[in-house]
C-alpha cells in the first residue's frame, strides 16, 4: 500500500500575527508618519510602531476586552489609527471602523447592532460621539486620542471638548506593560467589521476574517495587482472607514512600505504638497479628489509625477481624466472596482503586454474600463432571466462574485439573504458588460439605470462624456419623470470655476457622441454635486431634489 499523498502541508493559519511580526522584525528602520495642520509631520519608525501596537494591546487587556469583542474606532487617517488596526485583532477582538460622517441615526443603529463595547474617538471628531453617547447602551468605555481642535466631518462643528475625566490614549499606552505574546488565532475568526452606507434600509455589518485580509493583502502587493512593494511610499486619503482604506494599511504594514496618514480633514492642497514633499509613489482617491488635484496642478505647478500608481474607485473616472495625468502631470491612473462587501478589490484596469503596441486611442478605450478580475475572484454577469451572459462588451447584467475575501452572509441580517444566489455568489447589485478580452465596465449601479421607451441609458456613460468637455468640472445624471416614456435622463453640471457655460453646449458635445433618445433631456447647472460620506456622487440627494421636475421633451 503506497503512502499517503494527501494533506502532508503544515496547517499554518491565516493570521495577520504573521505579517506584523514580519514587519517588526525586518522593517524596523522604515518610517510612519501623520499630517498634522500647521506643524510639521510627525514621525516614528516601525519599531517604535511595533512597541506602541504591543502596549496597545496591553490597554485592551486592562480594559477587559476579550476575544469576539467589538472595539471600535472614530477617527481620522493616523499612525494611531494604524496601531488600533493591528493591536485589536491581533488581541482576538474585533476592529469596527465607524463613518463619522454618518447621520447620527445611522451611527447610533450602527453600533448599537454591532455590539461595540469600547470606541477609541479623535478629539476632532468628539462632538458627533457626544450627541449619541447616551443612546448607546452597550458601549462601556471611550478611549479619546488628541489631534485638535473639535470638529465635525471636517467642518468647524460646536466647540466641543471632550470630557477631562475620559481616559486618554497616550496615558493609557504610557501605564500599560506591553504584550510580548500575543494569542493563538484561528484564520476563520472575525477580525474585523464595516458596515455599508446603503441607500434603502439601515446600514449592514460586513465582517472580515483573518484569513480573508491575509489572502487579500497578498493579491494587492501582487505586481500585476497595486504591485505593492516595501520601496513605496504610500499616502492614505481613503479613509481608514471606509472598507478599511482599501486594505491598504494593512498591505502597506505586510511589506514594510513608508506610509503617511492624511490626518484630519485632508484637502487637495494637503495630498499636492504631501506627494511633492514626500515623493508619494502610491496614493489612491474617489474621482472627485483627483478632479480637485487636476485643478491645483494646473493652476500652481505642483510636482506629483512621483506617484507611480493611483487606484480610482468609487465611481468611474472619466477617460480625459486619466489622459491628462498621464500627458500633463506624469502621475499614472488606474481604475478599480470593488465594494465593502468584497474587502474591497475586483477588478484592476491594466493593459495586458501586447495592449502596450496599440494605437493610444484603443489603450485608453480599455483603461477607461474597470478592468479584468483579480486573482481570487470569480465574476459572472447575469442577466434578469438569471441567465449568464456573455463577454462580448455588449450584454448587460448584474455582476456577481465569489471568493476567499467576499462576504458570505451579512453581520446578523436575515432579511439581506436574497443578496447570495442559491448556488453561493454575491449579487452586487452593479450592472456591466465585459468584452472578449475579460474587461468589466461598469454600466450603471441597478437603481442609477435609466429606462426610457424600452431602452437602457447608462448614467455613468453619459456623465463621462459630459465630463470630457473642457468647461465642466462635474457631472451627475439621473432619470426624472416623463409621461410618455416613463424616463428620461436629466444632467447635473458643474461648471469649471471662471468659465462661463450655457446648457446647450452640453447637450451640442454629446449629440455626435450619443443615440439621440439617450440625450438628456435638460442639463441644470449647479454649484457643486452633493457627495457621499466616502466622496462618491450622491444620486439620491439629486433625486430627491429634483423628483417633482418632470421631463421638457414634448
Amino acid at each position: 500500500m503506497s503512502a499517503p499523498l494527501d494533506d502532508l502541508m503544515m496547517d499554518y493559519p491565516l493570521t495577520l500575527t504573521q505579517f506584523f511580526e514580519r514587519s517588526r522584525r525586518l522593517f524596523g528602520k522604515k518610517t510612519l508618519a501623520t499630517r498634522r495642520p500647521g506643524q510639521p509631520l510627525f514621525r516614528y519608525t516601525y519599531a517604535d510602531f511595533a512597541e506602541r501596537t504591543r502596549r496597545l494591546a496591553g490597554v485592551l487587556r486592562d480594559l477587559g476586552v476579550r476575544k469576539g469583542d467589538r472595539v471600535a474606532t472614530l477617527a481620522w487617517n493616523s499612525h494611531r489609527h494604524l496601531e488600533l488596526y493591528w493591536a485589536i485583532p491581533l488581541s482576538g477582538a474585533v476592529l469596527h471602523t465607524l463613518n463619522f460622517r454618518l447621520s447620527a441615526q445611522d451611527l447610533t443603529y450602527i453600533i448599537n447592532h454591532a455590539g461595540d463595547s469600547v470606541v477609541f474617538v479623535d478629539s476632532s471628531v468628539w462632538p458627533v460621539l457626544a450627541a449619541i453617547r447616551d443612546r448607546c447602551p452597550s458601549v462601556r468605555t471611550i478611549v479619546v486620542m488628541h489631534d485638535g481642535p473639535p470638529s465635525v466631518g471636517g467642518q468647524a462643528g460646536a466647540e466641543v471638548a471632550a470630557p477631562a475625566d475620559l481616559p486618554e490614549y497616550e496615558a493609557l499606552l504610557e501605564a500599560a506593560a506591553p504584550v510580548r505574546e500575543w494569542p493563538t488565532l484561528g484564520e476563520r475568526d472575525a477580525a474585523g467589521m464595516c458596515y455599508t452606507s446603503g441607500t434603502t434600509g439601515h446600514p449592514k455589518g460586513v465582517v472580515y476574517t483573518h484569513r480573508a485580509l491575509y489572502i487579500h493583502c497578498l493579491a494587492q502587493a501582487m505586481t500585476d495587482s497595486f504591485g505593492l512593494s516595501e520601496t513605496d511610499v504610500i499616502l492614505h486619503i481613503v479613509p481608514m472607514f471606509h472598507a478599511n482604506a482599501w486594505c491598504v494599511p494593512f498591505t502597506g504594514t505586510m511589506l514594510g512600505a513608508t506610509q503617511i496618514f492624511g490626518g484630519p480633514n485632508p484637502q487637495p492642497r494637503d495630498i499636492c504638497g504631501l506627494a511633492q514633499a514626500e515623493k508619494v509613489t502610491f496614493v489612491g482617491a474617489v474621482p472627485t479628489v483627483w478632479i480637485a488635484v487636476k485643478e491645483l496642478v494646473d493652476e500652481e505647478g505642483y510636482d506629483i509625477s512621483s506617484i507611480r500608481c493611483i487606484p480610482i474607485g468609487g465611481s468611474a473616472a472619466p477617460r480625459s481624466l486619466l489622459e491628462h495625468f498621464d500627458k500633463q502631470v506624469g502621475a499614472s491612473m488606474m481604475h478599480a472596482w470593488g465594494m465593502t462587501e468584497m474587502s474591497p478589490l475586483g477588478t484592476l484596469s491594466r493593459l495586458k503586454s501586447y495592449m502596450r503596441g496599440w494605437p493610444e486611442d484603443q489603450q485608453y478605450a480599455v483603461r477607461a474600463k474597470q478592468g479584468y478580475v483579480s486573482v481570487g475572484v470569480d465574476l459572472r454577469i447575469v442577466d434578469d432571466a438569471g441567465h449568464e451572459v456573455v463577454w462580448d462588451g455588449a450584454s448587460m447584467g448584474e455582476i456577481q462574485v465569489r471568493g476567499p475575501w467576499i462576504i458570505r452572509s451579512y453581520y446578523d441580517n436575515p432579511e439581506s439573504a436574497d443578496r447570495f444566489t442559491a448556488d453561493g455568489w454575491f449579487r452586487t447589485g452593479d450592472v456591466a458588460t465585459v468584452d472578449p478580452e475579460g474587461y468589466v465596465q461598469i454600466t450603471d449601479r441597478t437603481k442609477d439605470l435609466i429606462k426610457s421607451g424600452g431602452e437602457w441609458i447608462s448614467s455613468i456613460d453619459v456623465e463621462t462624456m459630459i465630463m470630457g468637455h473642457p468647461k465642466v468640472l462635474e457631472a451627475a445624471v439621473i432619470a426624472v419623470p416623463h409621461p410618455r416614456w416613463v424616463e428620461r435622463p436629466l444632467a447635473c453640471v458643474v461648471p469649471r470655476p471662471g468659465v462661463t457655460l450655457e446648457p446647450r453646449e452640453i447637450v451640442d458635445y454629446l449629440r455626435p457622441r450619443l443615440a439621440k433618445w439617450a440625450l438628456p433631456d435638460e442639463v441644470v447647472l449647479l454649484d457643486a454635486v452633493p457627495k457621499t460620506s466616502v466622496g462618491k456622487f450622491d444620486k439620491k440627494v439629486l433625486r430627491e431634489r429634483f423628483r417633482d421636475r418632470a421631463s421638457k421633451e414634448s
